[in-house]
C-alpha cells in the first residue's frame, strides 16, 4: 500500500526561485514565509529583496544555506515547517552541525562549555536537559524531533 501523501524526504515538484523569479510559485513562497512571521511585504508574486531576507531567515531557523534560493530542501522545508535532512548528532560527533548546537545550548543555558564541535558528555547532558525541558524522551540524541525543538530557538 503506498501513501498518497508527499513524503518530506521526496523531492517536491517545485520551481527553483530566487531574486528576481515571479509569478505564482513566488506568490506560493510569500504566503508560506507569512505563516512564519517572517515576510510582511505584499503577496504581490515578485520575489524581491524583501522575499530574500525573508527567505534567509526562514533557512537560518532550519539550519540550511542561508544562500536566498528557494530550491528543493527549503521548500521541503517550508512545507513541513521544520529542519529536513539534518544527521542525527550524539556522542562522538564532531564538526559545524555540533558548533551549532553547542551555541543553542549555549543560548538557552543548557550549556556552560565551549562550543568546540565535539560532542562529548557535557552536550550529551546539555541535549538532555534541554529534552527534559522541551518534553522530549532525554536521550541526548539529536534527531528529528531535538532539530525541530532547536529551529525554534532564537540562534
Amino acid at each position: 500500500m503506498t501513501s498518497t501523501q508527499p513524503s518530506t524526504e521526496a523531492q517536491l515538484d517545485r520551481p527553483e526561485l530566487r531574486e528576481g523569479s515571479t509569478g505564482e510559485a513566488v506568490k506560493e513562497l510569500q504566503n508560506l514565509l507569512k505563516k512564519y512571521e517572517l515576510y510582511t511585504g505584499a503577496i504581490d508574486g515578485i520575489f524581491g529583496p524583501a522575499t530574500t531576507k525573508a527567505v534567509k531567515a526562514f533557512q537560518h531557523r532550519v539550519f540550511l544555506k542561508e544562500d536566498g534560493i528557494v530550491a528543493d530542501k527549503t521548500w521541503r522545508a517550508l512545507y513541513k515547517g521544520a529542519p529536513v535532512d539534518l544527521p542525527i548528532l550524539k556522542k562522538g560527533s564532531k564538526g559545524d552541525l555540533v558548533v551549532t548546537i553547542q551555541k543553542i545550548l549555549l543560548t538557552t543555558k543548557d550549556y556552560t562549555g565551549s562550543a568546540d564541535g565535539d560532542f562529548g558528555v557535557r552536550t550529551e547532558t546539555a541535549v538532555k536537559a534541554f529534552q527534559k525541558r522541551v518534553g522530549l524522551p532525554q536521550d541526548g540524541v539529536v534527531g528529528d524531533r531535538t532539530w525541530f525543538e532547536f529551529s525554534k530557538i532564537h540562534h
